[in-house]
């Protein structure tokens, strides 16, 4: 039955990522569009043009007009671009409850970090996201919307005291998860509620021959820009499980703030080159603080040397047996494990030889195995680990 949930799993992510790779791609592509469009000829502005673009692709080219409000006439076949978002959405969702929710004590709760029933996790997990999609709804519909950098900055701000309640009430991993979980969901209720219903009030007026109103196109531009700065974000917070060094860090909550600013700096980097501003500082300060930022992660302090003459081998196999071979083994008997992950098994001394540069740097650097800690691992176990080496 646990391998059959592994499929399930595995079908959900897959999905869940080619809907991603779908959305965002159709996210960078139009804010791209939007901001190379150049001033038509006086021939399309009399017809209602606001820009043009022509490019070249697939062997053909491609001419692209944007209306200041709308076409005389409706086309016949309109194209829309909303099931990206949807799918995404629906997909992670489900991806969420399935691994997360119906698993919350094994994925979601850490009671090193704060002891939770699997029921408290899931609720508080629900009501972080649904109460930050409220704040940001709220934060959208005052004057403050207006002036870019004081939103991002508000943003930034609550998004640091939510990356700290989910480092502080659940397991690292999942904290990650949880914060993207937010994101995207405001991302997606951005299309949902927001730029889509612009849309079809904007196709009904010209449909009917109605002076078009071009305050929800306006909205539905603004939360598309929105969308596209927090994309690399989430994109990061989708794979972030594979990076134990990151959520396991004593400040892991900063270090998830610091990749969200680094990221965004980045983004608009390429929004203002597509704009015909090119600002190479930008990528310089973000790839200078990623540098940063990464030895700070990765930087531990020298200690004094610790003889290893005293740990035997028997020792370390057998802080392994105990703690790490009901899921790295030949035949696990963890339940959420019927496959040794990623297929590393510590069967005998050649397998732990094998495999130790790994047992070292998760269990003793980022100590994010065993898997949240499941088998009970004590510091002194870790240290033990960490001054034997093999021969």
């Amino acid at each position: 039955m646990a391998e059959f949930s592994d499929w399930i799993a595995l079908f959900l992510r897959w999905f869940h990522v080619i809907a991603g790779i779908a959305w965002i791609g159709s996210s960078f592509y139009f804010v791209w569009l939007d901001n190379s469009l150049e001033e038509p000829p006086e021939w399309k502005k009399q017809k209602g043009i606001k820009g043009d673009l022509w490019s070249i692709h697939g062997g053909g080219f491609y001419e692209i007009a944007k209306y200041k409000v709308g076409p005389e006439k409706m086309p016949e076949n309109l194209h829309w671009f909303k099931w990206e978002a949807y799918t995404t959405f629906i997909t992670g969702s489900l991806l969420l409850i399935w691994l997360y929710y119906l698993q919350a004590s094994a994925y979601m709760v850490d009671p090193e970090v704060m002891e939770l029933t699997a029921g408290a996790a899931v609720g508080l997990s629900l009501l972080f996201i649904f109460s930050g999609w409220a704040i940001y709804e709220v934060l959208c519909n005052t004057p403050l919307v207006r002036n870019g950098l004081v939103f991002l900055s508000i943003l930034l701000v609550i998004g640091t005291v939510y990356a700290w309640l989910f480092t502080h009430f659940f397991s690292g991993r999942a904290a990650y998860i949880q914060m993207g979980a937010m994101i995207g969901m405001v991302m997606a209720v951005n299309v949902m509620l927001r730029i889509i219903p612009g849309q079809k009030k904007m196709v009904a007026q010209v449909a009917a021959g109605e002076a078009v109103d071009p305050q929800p196109g306006l909205i539905g531009k603004q939360r598309s820009v929105h969308n596209n700065y927090f994309t690399l974000p989430l994109i990061f917070m989708m794979i972030s499980n594979h990076y134990p060094m990151t959520y396991q860090h004593e400040y892991n909550w900063l270090v998830l703030m610091a990749i969200v600013v680094i990221t965004i700096w980045t983004r608009h980097y390429f929004n203002l080159k597509h704009q015909g501003r090119s600002k190479p500082v930008i990528l310089v300060t973000a790839a200078l603080a990623f540098a940063v930022l990464a030895f700070l992660v990765s930087y531990q302090p020298a200690t004094a040397s610790t003889s290893t003459e005293n740990v035997s081998f028997s020792h370390v196999q057998q802080i392994i047996n105990d703690r790490c071979t009901a899921c790295h083994s030949r035949k696990p008997t963890d339940e959420l494990f019927p496959v040794a992950p990623l297929g590393m098994m510590f069967n005998d001394q050649k397998d732990i030889e094998r495999h130790w540069d790994r047992i070292v740097a998760r269990a003793t650097v980022s100590k994010d195995m065993p898997f949240n800690n499941r088998t009970h691992m004590t510091e002194e176990e870790r240290k033990i680990l960490a001054q034997w080496q093999p021969e």
